[in-house]
């Protein structure tokens, strides 16, 4: 018997679901079927490659309900929230709609006597390595735009969330999408870097940690494989002394409270001006003491428990190192609270950039507040990071907030909103957080290399 693959249930620590893994020799056979089957995909009409993408998410529109209660057996989302259908359609729907441009050759010249034009291929067999905390929004990202491109997929997802890898392949493959064009594979990390170092694939898409990020980078050295990589983030928020308090509290502390804090773009560290310090933290407070921490599965829970006790307990020895070194914390400890996955949300004062907290990926429910002077020191501390993905600023002032924006090492500049993914706009990051484009026109030049023509038509 090969290695087993497990889903825990946060929920009471049950094993959910559980897989056996495939060995490396059907994995680069299932890899070899994939490579056989791409110049036939990608001969078809393009308009044809979208309808059946455009197939694919309709049919996993048809299940939202199961969706939403096997999201929360599997990470433990509140199955109130309803799954992810409606980010996860938006996302495809554009870069579905924007196919047809962002894909069209770009011509220099068509006279008589030359034809010069630029036209996007296919890499071939394209590899996402997709994580848990939003497993059919993050999948979608790369697998609608690959497809659509002409490559085929094969989708390896995070043990916690196995279940979506199935779930996604029986949608595409019942939409019509071949068996062999779209696989989900069930592969440990050690097959997983056997198919990228044997060039079994043409193109990695990787989202998770900084240290899986190196560790795909390290499987792709020397074969000139792309790896395409969303790592992890400690993104900040600024609250300018001309922002509405109001709207700026409910938003970033949501940014930084939901899914359990558990989101790529999630808001871990928030900078108030002086004058409105105060009033931000009695609003933030007042806000995270009305949620209720429970069981996923009840439609009361607002805030369910983290994915697995190990992610919990990074975020409990954060708090405790900065309440060690002087952070107040603000959040009474929740009855629901165990000890294990189930996690009182926590807002934190007195903090400094000498704390871990503020400086490594918490990727939980707790965020640290500090009070700044002007925009000059709010710049230079959310800089003063070794991540970048996204930064949101909220200010009356539109000028002002651009002028910061230029200013500040990240991919992706916010005002007064956060937490967001618009498939219009490039996903990008910078330092470790990773490189790559993904979504917008330019997630599907990432996916394709260009190729030139230069025809001369008369001798």
């Amino acid at each position: 018997m090969g290695t087993v693959v497990q889903c825990i249930s946060p929920i009471d620590g049950s094993v959910y679901v559980e897989r056996e893994a495939l060995t490396p020799k059907a994995a680069v056979q299932a890899a070899g079927r994939a490579r056989a089957a791409q110049p036939s995909w990608a001969a078809r009409p393009l308009a044809e490659r979208i309808a059946l993408v455009r197939a694919a998410v309709a049919e996993v529109g048809r299940t939202t309900d199961q969706m939403a209660i096997e999201l929360a057996h599997q990470m433990g989302r509140p199955v109130r929230y309803g799954g992810e259908f409606g980010g996860f359609e938006e996302r495809a729907s554009h870069m579905a709609d924007i196919a047809q441009d962002a894909l069209a050759p770009i011509v220099v010249e068509d006279s008589p006597g030359f034809l010069r034009k630029i036209e996007r291929e296919p890499h071939g067999v394209v590899m996402v390595v997709a994580p848990w905390n939003y497993p059919y929004m993050t999948a979608i990202n790369t697998v609608a735009p690959a497809l659509i491109a002409g490559n085929t997929v094969v989708l390896k997802h995070a043990a916690q969330t196995l279940q979506v890898g199935e779930r996604l392949a029986e949608a595409f493959h019942a939409a019509g999408v071949p068996a062999d064009v779209f696989q989900n594979l069930v592969l440990d990390h050690d097959t997983t870097a056997q198919l990228i170092s044997g060039r079994a694939v043409d193109f990695v898409n990787f989202t998770g940690s900084v240290g899986g990020g190196q560790a795909m980078e390290r499987a792709a050295a020397g074969t000139f494989i792309p790896v395409s990589t969303e790592l992890g983030g400690k993104d900040p928020g600024y609250v300018r002394a001309d922002a509405n308090l109001d709207a700026a509290v409910a938003t970033l502390i949501d940014g930084a409270m939901f899914n359990s804090g558990q989101c790529c773009c999630g808001i871990e560290r928030i900078y108030v001006h002086d004058s409105l310090f105060n009033g931000f933290v009695e609003k933030a407070v007042a806000l995270v003491n009305s949620y209720k921490l429970g069981n996923p599965l009840d439609p009361e829970t607002t805030i369910g428990p983290m994915a697995h006790i190990r992610f919990a307990r990074t975020v409990r020895d954060q708090i405790e190192d900065a309440v060690a070194k002087g952070a107040t914390t603000h959040i009474e400890r929740f009855d629901a609270d165990d000890g294990a996955a189930y996690l009182t949300p926590q807002i934190l004062t007195n903090v400094t950039h000498d704390m871990e907290v503020m400086r490594e990926e918490s990727f939980g429910p707790v965020v640290g507040i500090m009070p700044v002077r002007d925009d000059a020191e709010a710049i230079a501390l959310m800089n003063d990071s070794r991540y970048g993905l996204t930064a949101s600023i909220w200010s009356a002032d539109a000028e002002a907030a651009e002028a910061i924006g230029r200013q500040l090492q990240t991919g992706t500049v916010f005002l007064n909103r956060a937490d967001y993914l618009d498939p219009g706009l490039c996903w990008t990051g910078c330092k470790d957080t990773g490189r790559g484009a993904g979504l917008s026109v330019l997630g599907f030049h990432a996916l394709t290399r260009p190729k030139s023509y230069h025809l001369k038509k008369k001798l």
